[in-house]
């Protein structure tokens, strides 16, 4: 018997709806905000891919030689693809410029809860502007998808990167050593980031600055920057990166958005583009994060564009689905609409399909019956499916210009008259 890859999954009707009920609200959320979607090659040039992303998720890139011998890679993220539309063929648009992406990832990462080797993610990227009114944007903008699904209880983990590349950069750690720092920092091995500080032979003021730093929390924003102030005075760029965040958090406040907040002063991504915020939404108790973004200023420039900033996030559809379902929050389906139409007689099925296709333009969703079986048959097969309603199609209500109308719940069913029969079916399901 065939099984599916290892990492890989089959996705059953009720789980694909919740899949594409978290993407068409992605999409109808890019619209309001004015992002246009672009689609991106799920199979990019390994190059490409492997540019700017961090070491760990360049291991974990499905990698192959085509039949022309180009090393190619399936794509992990999205950032690096349309990083190279906005550097090559969307160079010259005018900015801001608003784009959002939907799709399919892949990462050959250890299967568990929450993760897999397939997954998918709704992305949107602001070009063009260094304001912290276009991070504050994002922030608010992630906010508003999880509220319209439903979700409850959600925190956003916020940070800024600049913070510890500030530090790091004053102290003379090179590049190579930064990025070993961040990825223990996005792990929580703060000792083992600390280790590496360590060896690098940095200050002791330094490495007092850091723990300090990587045991500064809190639920209280404007408080936890003032301390952070208080810890990194004598580090300018790392002072001028708290100064940043505070605006952005400010500019969310006085909006009237209500998020609730986490600021974590040594929080870190794992990706090495960012450039400045850096954000997490998760729920606490589910132990993943829902997605994740910032800043990124210099990433055009790598792939030979201008120097464009940039700031964007990604939506984890596939986590979101796990918290909604751990919340036990369920989009209203198609299901509760449907209907399905029975002939009684074989004369009347003509009728039953233009009926169908009359329901059909009325936006219902409707299937007909088309296994010959007897009405009570077909209306258990209809109730076990979960149809909402029957329409039942017989030579005797025909003379009348008439059908059975059957709600399945109730298991009442009334007789109606056909010009009325699609305002009775979205009149009942309301």
């Amino acid at each position: 018997m065939f099984k599916t890859v290892r990492g890989m999954r089959d996705l059953m009707p009720r789980d694909a709806e919740r899949m594409r009920h978290v993407e068409q609200v992605s999409r109808e959320l890019s619209k309001l905000y004015g992002y246009e979607e672009i689609i991106t090659p799920v199979l990019e040039s390994y190059d490409l891919l492997a540019a700017k992303t961090s070491e760990e998720i360049r291991e974990r890139m499905y990698t192959f030689k085509d039949l022309g011998g180009r090393k190619v890679a399936l794509r992990p993220e999205f950032t690096a693809s349309v990083a190279r539309l906005v550097a090559t063929k969307l160079r010259n648009e005018p900015k801001p410029m608003r784009l959002f992406s939907v799709g399919s990832l892949y990462r050959y990462d250890e299967p568990q809860y929450g993760r897999f080797r397939e997954f998918w993610q709704a992305n949107y990227e602001l070009f063009g502007s260094t304001r912290p009114e276009a991070d504050a944007e994002i922030l608010i903008l992630t906010n508003d998808l999880l509220k319209r699904l439903g979700l409850q209880n959600y925190r956003f983990k916020i940070g800024h990167t600049e913070i510890l590349r500030g530090i790091l950069n004053q102290e003379g750690l090179n590049e190579g050593k930064q990025n070993s720092v961040r990825q223990l920092l996005d792990k929580k091995s703060w000792e083992e980031a600390l280790a590496i500080a360590r060896d690098a032979d940095v200050s002791q003021k330094c490495l007092a600055t850091l723990e300090r730093l990587f045991e500064t929390r809190g639920e209280d924003a404007f408080k936890v920057l003032e301390g952070v102030k208080e810890i990194v005075q004598e580090y300018e760029s790392a002072l001028a990166a708290v100064e940043n965040l505070w605006k952005i958090l400010e500019l969310v406040k006085d909006s009237g958005a209500q998020l609730d907040v986490m600021v974590e002063a040594g929080f870190a991504r794992g990706l090495e583009y960012y450039t400045g915020m850096i954000f997490e939404p998760y729920v606490p108790k589910l132990d993943v994060a829902l997605g994740g973004g910032g800043r990124y200023d210099k990433l055009i420039q790598l792939f030979g564009g201008e120097s464009i900033p940039a700031v964007g996030v990604a939506q984890g559809i596939d986590r979101i689905v796990l918290a909604l379902k751990k919340q036990k929050v369920s989009p209203k389906t198609a299901k509760e609409r449907s209907v399905v139409v029975i002939s009684v007689k074989n004369e009347s099925m003509a009728k039953a399909l233009e009926l169908s296709d009359i329901l059909r333009k009325s936006g219902l969703p409707v299937e007909v019956a088309v296994m010959g079986r007897s009405i009570s048959r077909a209306l258990a097969d209809a109730d076990r499916r979960g149809v909402a309603y029957a329409v039942i199609v017989g030579p005797e209500e025909l003379k009348e210009k008439k059908v059975v109308l059957r709600e399945m719940k109730k298991s009442e069913q009334r007789t109606v008259e056909i010009s009325n029969l699609s305002q009775e079916i979205l009149a009942g399901s309301k």
